[in-house]
């Protein structure tokens, strides 16, 4: 039974960190603690940390030592083999990924980037690892620049290669025209059809293109203004020579000038355009020839508000445009907007479920907070669905809103002026073009009058006219709550800067309950170092009786259930089992009488206390023959006094992250957040808002 994974390559510039950073996702996403492992590594200047191994334990926070990481530098490994002692770099290497072996539920290893001279020694050497660990291997290959013809050769010589020594698990084609993908990879189906798992990802120009700190890296320049902005991606560049009127024509989006550093007209007049509605953004300036603006012109930038990264280069023009040029860009641990670009396109174009039902081999019964969020990824995009966000001026929707469509994970509609929300975008610096979102104005809307219609109809018997009903669909909570009703989203998610009773009120009026519901409650996922439970209800009902509480628990164990959790019931209170008295007590009790009778098979104990509940020693001592204590995964509060404090002082203490709150009971979801809330939380409760969605 394989614990781990080597993931190699043939051919320079191959994208490999695409699939390396895709497969730690998705392995994190099924797997309780994952290893990351790469043998030999560049050399490396001043004792820096390696590029690939810095971003992989940087991005997903892994717990391991850098040093445990790797065995041998490039050079040292050619040392070796020049020496005779391959055998010796072996048996290091085979010792350091037992070590892991040991610690971790699986290890990804990544083996060399053939950057170099002597890649038939390279190949040999990824060859020999691989089958001396014995992984199975996935091989990256890169089909930039070539034909279909020419990539399939490629692909089926290195699927050859390493077929006669090790087993290949899947072959991963990266970089290739987007209008090659579904020939090339019917071509490749048929080429290798021994059932090796074949994928082919499209180049992204994003991932293609440089940042400025590469290529102020590369060039061994000098910053001079705009540090903080030195990740811009620059996906042009050109060099300002002729004069400002004729240059800014040449000016393109997110583009690099180029300019001596005595052309003061080139260098203000792109800072100007570069904060003009009528000329693209330029992600910085490269001033050449060792020259510096002259004092007045400094002082001139320094005092502007906004300031582009302004890099001084000693070398001459010609030679700074042609090093600009030949740089192959790194996905690095500070740009996060290529990590997570890299993780969606191979999310989009690499069946995971399959990768990873032939990668995870054995069973593990933690279920980390990261296993919980993938699985809600993955079946967040199984079936898209249309949520709708009322607040869309709050910086943190926006920011959401920015990441859930870059995981094309949901359709999104925000509620609120367009140009407004354009004017928040470019303030708070979010990239999230909204040609991909969908952006209403109520009164603009051409469903407003039949909304208004609607709402009439349906609360007329309340006394509502048409004058009450048109002032109601002005309010953003009443229209994206028509929204849904209409089945114009499939569910809706508000409170960032709404009460819960003004995000609730129109969905209780008339999106209401579900048949045999008779009350609204809400659970929260309290994702925990090592498990994931559901803790219900800590937002919305203040003191439920007994019968109300048994119908939380009933919705919350089925909630629990359609996340793929086990209900296991616990029906909290100050004692447990038969020794307390008291009127919450005894409430608690027949709480848990109810719920036994309404569902026979539901596992549930009541009243039972928080660490009985969660401690398998107390639970044990306390209640020996239960099935629950100990092994709670669904705890009932027995108030929202209680639930409230509970759930925040467990998140406080021990950095548990808390999912919610979930509403259920409501015939189609609506979701409430905290005014407190983060976009991460914005994220989340729209991921399971989109879930919720999928049930009905």
């Amino acid at each position: 039974m394989s614990k781990g994974i080597y993931v190699a390559t043939i051919e320079p510039n191959s994208g490999k960190s695409v699939a390396v950073l895709g497969l730690m996702r998705m392995l994190l996403g099924k797997t309780a603690k994952v290893g990351y492992f790469r043998p030999i590594i560049e050399d490396t200047e001043n004792g820096e940390m390696d590029n690939h191994i810095n971003t992989v334990i940087s991005y997903f926070d892994i717990d391991i030592d850098y040093k445990k990481t790797f065995v041998y530098t490039r050079n040292e490994v050619l040392d070796l083999y020049n020496q005779g002692k391959s055998g010796d770099v072996i048996d290091e290497i085979i010792k350091k990924y037992k070590y892991l072996e040991e610690r971790f539920d699986f290890v990804l290893v990544e083996g060399t980037d053939f950057s170099h001279e002597n890649s038939s020694l390279e190949l040999d050497i990824n060859i020999l690892i691989s089958k001396n660990l014995g992984l199975p291997v996935i091989i990256v290959s890169q089909g930039d620049g070539k034909d279909v013809k020419e990539i399939v050769d490629n692909v089926q010589l290195a699927h050859d290669t390493f077929k006669e020594e090790v087993d290949v698990l899947s072959i991963m084609t990266n970089k290739v025209n987007p209008d090659y993908l579904s020939e090339l990879k019917t071509q490749l189906k048929n080429r290798i059809n021994n059932g090796t798992d074949i994928s082919v990802i499209p180049k992204i120009k994003s991932l293609a293109s440089p940042t400025l700190k590469e290529i102020l890296k590369m060039l061994d320049g000098t910053i001079l203004f705009g540090k903080d902005m030195i990740n811009n991606q620059i996906d042009n560049f050109s060099v300002g020579a002729m004069q400002l009127r004729n240059y800014l024509t040449h000016l393109k989006e997110n583009a690099l000038v180029i300019t001596p550093g005595d052309r003061a007209d080139i260098i203000l007049g792109a800072l100007q355009a570069n904060i003009s509605k009528n000329y693209p953004k330029i992600s910085g300036i490269i001033l050449t020839g060792g020259l510096i603006p002259e004092e007045p012109i400094l002082k001139l930038i320094e005092g502007l508000s906004s300031v582009i990264p302004i890099i001084s280069a000693k070398a001459g023009t010609f030679h700074v445009t042609n090093t600009i040029g030949k740089i192959k860009s790194k996905i690095y641990a500070e740009n996060i907007d290529k990590i997570t670009t890299s993780i969606a396109t191979f999310e989009k174009h690499v069946d995971t479920d399959k990768l990873s039902d032939d990668l995870i081999t054995f069973q593990s019964d933690i279920f980390t907070p990261r296993m919980f969020q993938y699985n809600l990824l993955q079946r967040a995009l199984k079936d898209k669905k249309h949520i709708v966000l009322p607040e869309g001026y709050d910086e943190r929707v926006l920011r959401a809103t920015a990441r859930l469509i870059d995981a094309h994970v949901v359709d999104i509609t925000l509620i609120g002026e367009e140009e407004k929300i354009k004017e928040r975008l470019e303030k708070f610096d979010i990239a999230l073009n909204i040609e991909n979102i969908n952006i209403v104005s109520p009164l603009k809307s051409p469903h407003f009058e039949d909304y208004v219609n609607t709402f009439h109809e349906l609360r007329k018997h309340k006394n509502i006219n048409l004058d009450i009903a048109k002032d109601a669909m002005t309010d953003v909570s009443y229209f994206a709550t028509m929204m849904i009703y209409k089945g114009h989203a499939d569910g809706m998610v508000s409170g960032a800067i709404h009460t819960t009773a003004h995000t609730l009120r129109p969905a209780l009026q008339f999106i209401k309950t579900k048949p045999g519901v008779n009350i609204v409650s809400s659970v929260f996922f309290m994702c925990l170092e090592d498990r994931v439970s559901v803790f219900g209800d800590c937002a919305i009902n203040p003191n439920p009786n007994a019968e109300q509480l048994a119908e939380i628990a009933i919705s919350s164990a089925q909630t629990a259930q359609n996340f793929g959790i086990e209900p296991k019931v616990a029906m909290l209170s100050y004692s447990s089992g038969a020794s307390g008295k008291g009127e919450e007590v005894d409430k608690v009790r027949k709480a848990t009488e109810i719920a036994k009778k309404l569902v026979s098979d539901l596992k549930i104990e009541g009243p039972i206390q928080y660490d009985a509940a969660v401690d398998m020693r107390i639970g044990k001592s306390k209640l020996p023959d239960s099935e629950v204590a100990g092994q709670a995964s669904v705890l009932i509060f027995p108030d929202l006094n209680t639930g409230n404090n509970t759930y925040k002082a467990v998140q406080r203490e021990t950095g548990a992250l808390a999912i919610g709150p979930m509403l259920q009971g409501l015939n189609k979801p609506v979701n409430d957040l905290s005014r407190g809330c983060t976009a991460d939380d914005i994220y989340s409760t729209v991921i399971i808002t989109a879930i919720q969605a999928q049930d009905l």
